[in-house]
């Protein structure tokens, strides 16, 4: 069952959330295919372009006869609408760069995992208090790790996700584990915009590879 309990038990495993968006369906199916065969069981497509939608259902269509195991999610919602169109197209979860309290409603009814974007303790309040199973901080370039360690406490049992300028270097990461996050993401860093220009898998299975062995060396 690829239910909320499922998704965060996948990210807090890998210790990863890679996300992305590319224009193109197929290149879209290639990186995945890619970041599979690294190891990747959990993945975040975004809704960054026009083509977002039908991308994710070419996606869902393929997963049904390969990556079976594989927890696809959505990312970059911020209303309803796009909520609603993503949950009919078979989000297995739904990251958002906002807290938008009705778009956590639909996805708590689909007993799916909500992610949040969040930024000031108010709003890391409002998602929690509104059962944000994992919360996504961003920009994390901005916050840093400094600032969760400031507040975590506050905000006991709950899950944190950096988003946005988490670098592949062991010091980075390892700053961010040690002040508590149960996973990273990680977008442009990983699927740069080099690598999907020249469709250099290769690139991207040792990079992805190489982003593992730091987590799993340094994740608790």
């Amino acid at each position: 069952m690829k239910n909320k309990a499922a998704a965060i038990q996948a990210i807090s495993k890998q210790g990863l959330l890679p996300l992305f968006y590319y224009p193109d369906a197929q290149v879209s199916l290639d990186v995945v295919r890619t970041l599979y065969k690294a190891g990747v069981r959990v993945f975040e497509y975004t809704n960054r372009g026009e083509a977002a939608l039908e991308n994710f259902k070419f996606l869902k269509s393929a997963l049904k006869n390969e990556m079976q195991d594989l927890f696809l999610g959505i990312g970059t919602i911020k209303n309803t609408k796009e909520a609603k169109d993503f949950l009919s197209a078979g989000a297995d979860f739904i990251v958002c760069p906002v807290v938008d309290i009705e778009v956590g409603k639909l996805v708590h009814e689909a007993d799916l995992l909500w992610i949040p974007g969040c930024m000031t303790p108010t709003e890391i309040n409002t998602a929690h208090q509104h059962n944000a199973g994992i919360i996504k901080l961003f920009p994390a370039n901005v916050l840093g790790p400094s600032y969760l360690s400031s507040i975590k406490e506050l905000f006991q049992g709950q899950l944190f996700v950096p988003t946005g300028g988490v670098e592949i270097e062991e010091k980075n990461i390892d700053t961010w584990f040690k002040a508590g996050v149960c996973a990273v993401g990680m977008g442009s860093k990983l699927v740069s915009k080099e690598i999907l220009e020249k469709r250099d898998y290769d690139a991207l299975l040792a990079l992805t590879v190489k982003t593992f062995q730091i987590i799993n060396k340094v994740k608790p």
